[in-house]
């Protein structure tokens, strides 16, 4: 991180340092006593976690069978053994 200040100055400064890291290409470190606690940043900086969603093969199976056309025994297959 290239830029770093205290929450004492964060707060005397607030508004000032939220612009600068709306403005700047790194984040901000906030540190209380010298220790990290907070990090200032431009959305466009945030990385999004994506997840990949993965089916078990039991749901895929269930779901390419054909539907019995009865409600109960499609809710029998899908609860399965619980």
């Amino acid at each position: 991180m290239a830029t770093s200040i205290s929450i004492k100055q964060l707060h005397q400064t607030t508004g000032e340092h939220v612009r600068l890291a709306a403005r700047s290409r790194s984040p901000i470190e906030v540190t209380d006593r010298g220790k990290p606690i907070a990090v200032l940043a431009r959305p466009a900086l945030l990385v999004s976690k994506t997840r990949r969603r993965t089916l078990l093969a039991e749901y895929k199976a269930l779901l390419s069978r054909k539907s019995s056309g009865k409600v109960l025994d499609d809710l029998d297959a899908v609860r399965g053994d619980r």
